[in-house]
C-alpha cells in the first residue's frame, strides 16, 4: 500500500493538579530548565504524567539539549505506569529507529499496541500500517482494516486517508469505492493532502462513485 500517512508525536497538555502548580507555571511562562526540574523530582517519585512530561521536554529540547534516548527512558517508565500516551510516543520513537536499534520495530508493535489498550486514536493507525506493511508482524489487510476503522471513527484524519485507500485498492479485503470515496473526502476535509491525489484517481477509474 503506497503512502501510508503516520500520527506523528502525541503532545500533551502539561498536565494540571495541585502537585504540578509550580512546574505548570515555570512551563507557561517559558522557563524550561525550571520547569523540567521540577517535573524531574515528581517523574523521580514515580508520577507517570510527570515522567511523561519529562520525556516530551527531552524529546523537544525543552530546558535540556534534547536527547531521545533519555526521551525514550522516560517514555518507558511513563508507559510501565500505564500513561497510554506514553506507550505511543514510545512506539513511534522505536519505529524510528527501525535498523538502528535491535528489535525496533516489534518493540514498537508491542508498545502501539499497549497505546491502542489505552485508546490512542494514533495508536491505531500505526499499527495498521505495520499490518499493511508486515512490519513487526504478519501481513494483515482485514487487521489493519479493523484498526483503522475504529481510528476513522473518532475523527483520526489520517486513519481515513489510509481506510479510504485500502477500501479503494486493498489487497485481500472486499474493496468498496463509495466507502473509498467516503473516507478520502473526509481526510481532505480533515487536511490531510495526499488524499486528494487518491481522490482524482478514483474519480478517474469509477466515475460513477463522484457523481453520487
Amino acid at each position: 500500500m503506497k503512502k501510508l500517512v503516520m500520527s506523528m508525536l502525541v503532545l500533551c497538555s502539561i498536565a494540571f493538579g495541585s502537585t504540578f502548580d509550580d512546574a505548570i507555571a515555570a512551563y507557561n511562562k517559558q522557563s524550561y530548565i525550571e520547569a523540567l526540574n521540577l517535573f524531574y523530582v515528581l517523574a523521580k517519585e514515580g508520577d507517570n504524567k510527570a515522567q511523561y512530561n519529562v520525556a516530551l521536554m527531552y524529546e523537544n529540547g525543552q530546558g535540556v539539549k534534547a536527547d531521545i534516548n533519555q526521551a525514550r527512558q522516560w517514555y518507558e517508565k511513563a508507559a510501565k505506569g500505564g500513561n497510554a500516551k506514553a506507550a505511543y510516543n514510545l512506539a513511534r520513537l522505536y519505529q524510528s529507529l527501525e535498523g538502528k536499534v535491535p528489535h525496533a520495530i516489534e518493540m514498537a508493535r508491542y508498545w502501539y499496541e499497549k497505546a491502542v489498550d489505552g485508546g490512542i486514536s494514533q495508536a491505531y493507525n500505526n499499527l495498521a500500517t505495520l499490518y499493511l506493511e508486515g512490519k513487526g508482524v504478519p501481513k494483515d489487510s482485514k487487521k489493519a482494516l479493523e484498526l483503522l476503522q475504529k481510528a476513522a471513527s473518532e475523527g483520526n484524519h489520517k486513519a481515513e486517508y489510509n481506510l479510504g485507500v485500502l477500501y479503494g485498492w486493498g489487497d485481500n479485503i472486499q474493496r468498496d469505492k463509495l466507502k473509498a470515496y467516503e473516507n478520502l473526502t473526509k481526510a481532505i476535509k480533515g487536511g490531510v493532502s495526499q488524499a486528494g491525489d487518491y481522490l482524482d484517481k478514483l474519480c478517474k477509474e469509477s466515475a460513477w462513485v463522484c457523481k453520487n
